[in-house]
């Protein structure tokens, strides 16, 4: 089973992009289907967020 969290910018809202760590993201509106996503390609677009912001 996989534990879905999403950001704490999200509050209570239930509009709002969850994470499943070795799974990918999905939508808190659709929780039945998934974007598979690579440790690779998040940490990529972790990376990349970050660099953006500082």
């Amino acid at each position: 089973m996989t534990i879905w969290r999403k950001s704490s910018y999200s509050g209570s809202g239930a509009d709002c992009v969850e994470i499943g760590r070795g799974v990918g993201i999905r939508d808190s509106k659709a929780p039945a289907t998934h974007l598979p996503v690579s440790a690779d390609a998040w940490h990529a677009f972790l990376n990349e967020v970050l660099a953006r912001h500082q």
